[in-house]
């Protein structure tokens, strides 16, 4: 059975727990948090043998075999780089860091150990799998268009004080875009199996509108909006939209067009036609039918699916779901976001 260490005891160690409560192959075996009383609580509350406030203590252990990093990114690659460092597993919160650079760092550092990313969340889900599956076949044709629009608009304003790192360049690395588009992307580029090669990118991103600065914590300096197009050397473009705290109206799409046709996507969990396909018909022009269908509200595979793939990869000796590479390439795009929107002007990929 493998041993495994939760560094960070916040709200999403509580699902990584609760994951590894379901498993007969893998155990939590201790947590960590510099907030002492939340490590001791934490540990109580999912009966774990051990708690400390020392991730280097974890780390040294040679009974432990994997850690699951659940804090903020501005914490985490210099965690993780300790980790491989002792031969551990790593598993790491989303986004998978701050930028390209720590990325790299990290897989330079990895050697023959896991490192795998929880951004992978929504491709664990029978209908993702379903998409995988149908654009692998080569049905839809060569990729043209990659889209994805994501906006939340204001709802009431927030009874209580919103998450100080959410919106914070220095601790999250940027705003919406690496909150959702980290999901997003993992999830459309994931389901073409990470193949596309980055050329340009022109992108503008705005904080939030004074009409909803109690929506954001004090101090926030990140995008609650940002539109990009990406270019692929592949010949598909991306076209990406996220908003939140807006006044417009609400949308959630994810699609993806080939020349043969086009899947319409749900990454959230949905009731019912989560995968449609629309295509030509000789009589009508098109016509629209369901590829995969099905319920998947009850569903907690967006939380245990990626620790139990980060188990099956160790014990399998196989690749998780989002690798570090795979992660790579949703950390490059965000820099390039994040550096067309500082210019105003399209910028290129090495």
């Amino acid at each position: 059975m493998l041993n495994i260490a939760i560094i960070g005891c916040g709200v999403i160690a509580q699902y990584h727990l609760r994951a590894l409560a379901l498993l007969k192959t893998a155990r939590a075996a201790a947590v960590c948090d510099v907030r002492t009383a939340v490590a001791q609580k934490t540990a109580a509350e999912f009966n774990i043998p051990r708690w400390t406030a020392s991730a280097s203590e974890l780390f040294a252990d040679p009974a432990i075999d994997a850690v699951i990093l659940a804090l903020p990114a501005s914490l985490r690659t210099t965690l993780a780089l300790e980790a491989f460092r002792h031969g551990k597993h790593v598993l790491t919160e989303k986004p998978v860091a701050m930028n390209a650079a720590e990325v790299r760092a990290m897989i330079a550092a990895q050697g023959r150990r896991v490192g795998a990313v929880c951004s992978s969340r929504y491709r664990h889900f029978d209908s993702a799998r379903a998409a995988r599956d149908y654009l692998r076949s080569g049905a839809l044709g060569k990729i043209r268009t990659i889209t994805c629009r994501g906006i939340s608009p204001a709802g009431a304003p927030p009874q209580n004080p919103p998450p100080a790192w959410r919106l914070r360049t220095d601790l999250n690395g940027g705003g919406i875009f690496v909150n959702w588009g980290c999901y997003d992307l993992d999830y459309l580029l994931g389901l073409l199996d990470f193949k596309l090669t980055p050329q340009s990118a022109l992108a503008r991103t705005w904080q939030v509108p004074a009409a909803y600065a109690a929506y954001a914590a004090p101090g926030s300096d990140a995008e609650t909006h940002v539109t990009t197009l990406i270019t692929f050397a592949e010949g598909c473009v991306l076209n990406y939209e996220r908003a939140e705290f807006t006044t417009l109206p609400p949308d959630n799409r994810w699609q993806i067009t080939g020349e043969r046709g086009t899947l319409t996507l749900q990454m959230l969990k949905a009731k019912s036609a989560n995968i449609v396909l629309t295509e030509p018909d000789a009589a009508k022009g098109t016509r629209t039918r369901v590829l995969w269908e099905g319920d998947e509200t009850a569903s907690t595979s967006e939380h245990d699916g990626v620790v139990n793939d980060f188990v099956d990869a160790i014990l399998q000796k196989r690749k998780p779901e989002t690798t570090l590479q795979d992660a790579l390439l949703f950390a490059r795009i965000a820099d390039a976001i994040y550096a067309s929107s500082a210019s105003g002007k399209p910028v290129s990929f090495d």
